[in-house]
């Protein structure tokens, strides 16, 4: 009886060692075998990726990618960090259905109505048919009311620029204020002036730094302190929304009461979206009418228009600002690049008279500068996507629901993929460049500032008409130095932690005019 027990744990090792025999001989057979999870830093019990925290920055996860490869898996965070252009295109070309959806962490999904957004909707119908509202209705080149307000904002920015003739301007604070009236125009018909704008302002700054905050905090390194709300996130989130349900539902019935076209000249896209309000009085019959022209079966609820126009703000006013600015200190930085700038524009607009929008097609260097400026300050340095289905990229396992980060900054830098990396060198993008036939559409993927594939900004032509018109302007308009007689190589280029990574601090400079007429 005693001996019992002895041969009982001999026979169960030897059957559990010839199950196990067994199953991996079948795996390498059959080829069974599940694929690796791509490399990654180890996960420490309890604390998950804690001390990892200082490296999810752009520039923090592309010093793990140097250690790890373009693929890197970070196991607590269920993510996948992409950090090479071969493996971008892995990711947004061959698997591009499998990665169209977006992540959104419980915070985001609160602040977007549950997803009632297009940024953060699921693939699916009701993105396709949002998507094709965007693209069609609310930034198109037909909409004339916000191509209208790209120049009379940048006329405005001018006119103030003129007002420090000679002194100090904050050039960033300035631009950030006409690339918010221009978004603000667009999507509310309203400037950035009065009582009601200054509210709505402190509205979409909470929620942009909510955004910001929200997609790190510390429960995404310690789960557990989730529901304690140590750092009053969720008491911010349920204020923020309050704020802006009060504001829009307002704004919407201001537009129910006073009803335009949805063609109109002057429409905003509050007006193009109540097209397709679900409980609007007689909203059949004008759904009906608009959804013709493209085939839409599109119903909106006034969730999905506050979720949508918060998208527009936050996404619109940020990037156009931040491209601007960055161009403006790289070529205060670099004085040759600043003359090369400025003797293409007195050529071919001369200095008798202001730049006019058909003139940007005839600037080619300026858009080399431009691009530059895209490749090396991506106004979103990590985009984000979402794993739809189980997949695998590059012989690695990606399972369903695994966070995507594709890390622009870092793929703008790639060794590997450009020549001298870390220099601002528009000439690259030039006749005779090394990158001559490269644009940042999505369809090269060492070039990806807004994305590729179905995720792409929809906004990206009226954005960039913006930050084009603006700084031809300003380069054409006005002689440029820095104050207090810095010299070039000691202007502050560190970049502010958030979604676009801006500066750190304003830009400033001293603007002088060069044209031999008024520069508006």
């Amino acid at each position: 009886m005693e001996a019992w027990w002895p041969q009982c744990g001999v026979h169960l090792a030897l059957l559990l060692t010839g199950l196990i025999l067994y199953r991996a001989i079948s795996s390498r057979r059959y080829g069974l075998r599940p694929l690796p999870l791509p490399p990654g830093p180890r996960v420490l019990p309890f604390v998950g990726n804690i001390f990892y925290t200082r490296d999810m920055t752009h520039q923090g996860l592309a010093r793990l990618s140097a250690r790890y490869g373009g693929l890197l898996h970070l196991r607590a965070h269920d993510a996948l960090v992409v950090s090479t252009p071969e493996m971008a295109r892995l990711v947004l070309q061959v698997n591009d259905r499998a990665f169209a959806n977006r992540p959104a962490s419980a915070p985001i999904a609160y602040l977007t109505y549950g997803r009632a957004d297009m940024v953060f909707a699921q693939y699916g119908p009701f993105w396709r048919e949002m998507r094709k509202l965007c693209v069609h209705k609310l930034f198109s080149h037909r909409r004339a009311a916000s191509w209208a307000a790209v120049h009379d904002e940048v006329d405005d920015l001018i006119r103030d620029v003129a007002r420090y003739t000679g002194s100090v301007v904050n050039l960033g604070e300035l631009v950030f204020n006409m690339s918010m009236n221009i978004t603000l125009r667009a999507a509310l018909g309203m400037r950035n002036e009065g009582e009601d704008a200054a509210e709505f302002v402190a509205i979409v700054q909470e929620f942009a730094e909510l955004f910001v905050v929200s997609n790190s905090t510390l429960a995404d390194y310690v789960p557990w302190v989730a529901r304690l709300d140590l750092q009053g996130i969720n008491r911010r989130m349920v204020a923020a929304r309050g704020a802006l349900d009060r504001f829009i539902d307002r704004a919407i019935d201001e537009h129910l009461a006073h009803p335009k076209p949805v063609d109109a000249a002057d429409a905003d896209m509050v007006d193009g979206m109540l097209a397709f309000l679900v409980d609007m009085p007689g909203s059949a019959d004008r759904v009906s009418t608009d959804s013709s022209a493209h085939g839409s079966t599109l119903r909106l609820t006034r969730d999905n228009i506050k979720a949508t126009i918060m998208d527009v703000m936050i996404g619109g006013t940020g990037p156009v600002a931040m491209i601007i600015e960055w161009l403006m200190s790289e070529l205060l930085r670099d004085p040759e690049e600043m003359k090369r700038v400025q003797n293409e524009l007195a050529v071919v607009v001369g200095l008798h008279r202001q730049v006019a929008a058909g003139d940007l097609d005839e600037l080619p260097y300026l858009r080399c500068a431009v691009k530059e400026t895209l490749r090396v300050h991506p106004p979103g340095p990590l985009l984000q996507h979402e794993a739809a289905e189980d997949c695998d990229v590059a012989g690695c396992r990606i399972p369903k629901n695994t966070r995507v980060l594709i890390n622009v900054w870092a793929i703008g830098r790639d060794a590997e993929a450009w020549k001298d990396p870390d220099a601002f060198r528009p000439s690259r993008f030039g006749p005779g460049g090394h990158e001559a036939d490269t644009d940042y559409r999505g369809g090269h993927f060492h070039l990806l500032p807004f994305g590729s594939g179905r995720r792409s900004s929809p906004a990206m032509q009226l954005g960039m008409h913006a930050v084009e018109m603006a700084l031809a302007r300003l380069l054409h308009g006005f002689e440029w130095s820095l104050p207090n007689g810095m010299a070039p190589e000691d202007l502050d280029m560190e970049e502010a932690y958030g979604a676009t990574a801006p500066r750190a601090v304003r830009l400033c400079a001293v603007p002088v005019p060069r044209l031999s007429c008024p520069v508006v």
